[in-house]
């Protein structure tokens, strides 16, 4: 059974300490990729050292997290278009719209991420979404795209049918993770409705890891845990999830074996 993390941070600092253990046991687990978000021009060289260790198996994406955009973001977004530039990755993301924590750049967020969706176009890449308190938002800058071939996933997807519907009616995939395993979580209804071609699993490590992790710093090889929620909602087997995603997520990031 295989299985791909189609989100993680595993570069982060909160890995220093034990990076090699936790993708070991990834691997372990069956999780044969790990992909690995971006999230400003501070974060790139710790995460393509990564890469450069763990080639084939830890892959990168290039972007602008929404949170990352402040009065700089036209600077930071030209150096990233440059870097993208000099290296092969899989996606343009994380990108989006966040209006959880701060409101103040709202109108660049929007800028910044048109300005990505049409990077991305250009370069017939996939885009990675964050939106947290902005679906009307981020909707709204994907339906002016409707119709160009652009496609991806909404990563961490919290949203109810409405949302589901009208990510799927763009051609956008679910990215689900460790908040499927949650109590109250509401997303157990939305994935009943929601065929399995239509949804990738991610970990969003170190954060949001799965029951019974709750609370402690999530990693890739947790995703089994959420690949086996699924499989309970759905009724399908665990292998048949796993099957099911690693091909819709092979097929989003045009991974080769």
């Amino acid at each position: 059974m295989q299985l791909i993390d189609t989100h993680t941070h595993i570069y982060l600092p909160e890995f220093d300490s034990d990076r090699s253990e936790v993708i070991t046991r990834a691997l372990n687990s069956g999780v044969s990729k790990l992909l690995m978000p971006n999230i400003d021009c501070s974060s790139v060289q710790a995460m393509l050292a990564v890469e450069a260790t763990y080639p084939g198996k830890c892959l990168s994406m290039i972007g602008l997290h929404p949170t990352s955009v402040r009065e700089d973001y036209k600077s930071q977004l030209d150096e990233l278009e440059k870097i993208e530039g000099s290296h092969n990755f899989i996606a343009i993301g994380e990108i989006g719209i966040d209006l959880y924590w701060d409101k103040s750049f709202a109108n660049e967020q929007v800028i910044s991420f048109r300005r990505q969706i049409n990077f991305a176009l250009e370069r017939d890449l996939p885009v990675v979404v964050h939106s947290r308190d902005a679906f009307a938002e981020v909707f709204g800058v994907l339906d002016e795209f409707r119709g160009r071939g652009l496609k991806g996933v909404l990563h961490a997807f919290t949203g109810g049918h409405d949302e589901m519907q009208k990510a799927l009616n763009l051609g956008f995939k679910l990215g689900i993770g460790g908040i499927v395993t949650f109590k109250n979580s509401h997303l157990d209804n939305v994935i009943k409705d929601t065929g399995i071609e239509n949804i990738i699993l991610e970990t969003d490590s170190p954060y949001l890891a799965p029951v019974p992790y709750r609370g402690k710093r999530n990693e890739s090889s947790y995703i089994c845990n959420i690949n086996r929620k699924i499989a309970d909602i759905k009724g399908m087997t665990e292998k048949e999830v796993a099957e099911a995603t690693f091909s819709v997520s092979r097929e989003l990031f045009n991974l080769n074996e």
